[in-house]
C-alpha cells in the first residue's frame, strides 16, 4: 500500500489551478454518483468548457457509450475502453470521428479469444457476470463485480484479474468492472496520442497544465504521470490496490467531488484573468484550434 500523502484540494495553489488548460476525467464514480450522472456534475462539464478549458473524459466504458458521449455531452472528445480508441464530434463536418489503436480486422480476430476468457472467468468465479454494456464493446472483456451484481470480495476480484493475465491479457480493475484486453494500451498512452494529434499538445511538456480526476486502479497511470492529478474522496476505497496516488483529494465523493474540483479550477481561472495574471496564454483560450 502506498504512503498516504494526499493533500486536500483546498490547498491547491490558485496559480496552479489557473494554469490548467485541459481537464481529463474518469467517468464511473468520479463524474457519476451511485451509477448516475447528476445534474450538478453534467453542469460542471458545461461550465468548464464555457470557462475555456478543454474537457475530455477518459474511461473504461465501451465504444457504444463513447459514441453518445462524444456527440451529446459538452466535451471535446472521449478516450474509451481504457485507451483502445478516442472519439470526437467534428462540428464543422457534423459527424463523429474516431481513431482506433487496432483496425477492424484485428478487432474481429480477437473475438474468439475474448469469448474463451469470458467463459472461463464466468465458470470459475461464482457471482460475477458479463458487464451489461459488453454488447457495445469493441476491444475488451468487462466482468461485473458490483455494478449489477451483489459486490464480490476482493479475493474474487483478484481472481478475475489473474485469469485474464494468465490468458495473456492486460487486466485493469475499475470501481465496478475488471476489464481485460489483448494489447498494451492504457488510458495514458491514448490520451497522449489524442492530445498530440488533435491539438498539437506535447503531453510531457504540458502535464503541469493538465489536471486529471479519477478514483480507481485503472486510473493509476494517470495518477503517476500528472503532478496535479486529483482523486475524488472515494479514491481512498481503492488505496490497497494503488501504488501511485493522486496529488490532491476532494472533500466529497464521486460526482460531488468532481463538482468541487470544477468550481476550484473555474474560480482560479476567473481570478487570474480578472487580475491580469501573466499566466500562460492558453489559460484564456485553451480550446482554440
Amino acid at each position: 500500500m502506498p504512503t498516504l500523502s494526499l493533500r486536500p484540494l483546498a490547498d491547491l495553489p490558485s496559480t496552479v489551478a489557473a494554469s490548467f488548460h485541459t481537464l481529463l476525467t474518469d467517468i464511473d464514480d468520479t463524474l457519476s454518483s451511485d451509477g448516475r450522472l447528476t445534474a450538478e456534475a453534467y453542469s460542471a462539464l458545461q461550465a468548464l468548457r464555457q470557462a475555456g478549458l478543454r474537457v475530455v473524459p477518459v474511461t473504461g466504458r465501451p465504444a457504444g457509450w463513447c459514441d453518445h458521449i462524444a456527440r451529446m455531452w459538452p466535451v471535446d472528445g472521449v478516450v474509451g475502453e481504457n485507451g483502445a480508441f478516442y472519439m470526437w464530434h467534428d462540428e464543422a463536418a457534423r459527424r463523429l470521428r474516431s481513431r482506433h489503436v487496432l483496425d477492424a480486422g484485428q478487432r474481429q480476430a480477437m473475438a474468439s479469444r475474448l469469448a474463451a476468457v469470458r467463459d472461463q472467468v464466468l465458470r470459475e468465479v461464482p457471482g460475477c457476470a458479463l458487464a451489461s454494456d459488453q454488447f457495445c464493446r469493441q476491444y475488451d472483456l468487462a466482468i461485473d463485480f458490483c455494478e449489477d451484481v451483489p459486490p464480490l470480495p476482493a479475493a474474487a476480484v483478484d481472481r478475475i484479474a489473474a485469469l485474464m493475465r494468465e490468458a495473456g491479457m492486460t487486466a485493469k480493475v475499475s470501481s465496478i468492472h475488471v476489464n481485460g484486453w489483448f494489447g498494451d494500451w492504457d488510458k495514458l498512452g491514448t490520451t497522449r496520442l489524442m492530445l498530440a494529434e488533435r491539438w498539437g499538445i506535447d503531453l510531457a511538456a504540458e502535464r503541469e497544465h493538465i489536471v486529471f480526476a479519477g478514483d480507481s486502479p485503472n486510473d493509476e497511470p494517470m495518477f503517476a504521470f500528472f503532478p496535479h492529478a486529483v482523486g475524488v474522496a472515494n479514491v481512498l476505497d481503492a488505496r490497497d490496490r494503488l501504488r501511485s496516488l493522486p496529488a490532491w483529494i476532494t472533500p466529497s465523493r464521486a460526482g460531488a467531488g468532481f463538482v468541487e474540483l470544477a468550481a476550484a479550477v473555474i474560480a482560479a481561472r476567473r481570478g487570474a484573468i480578472g487580475a491580469g495574471s501573466a499566466a500562460p496564454a492558453q489559460v484564456v483560450s485553451a480550446r482554440a484550434g
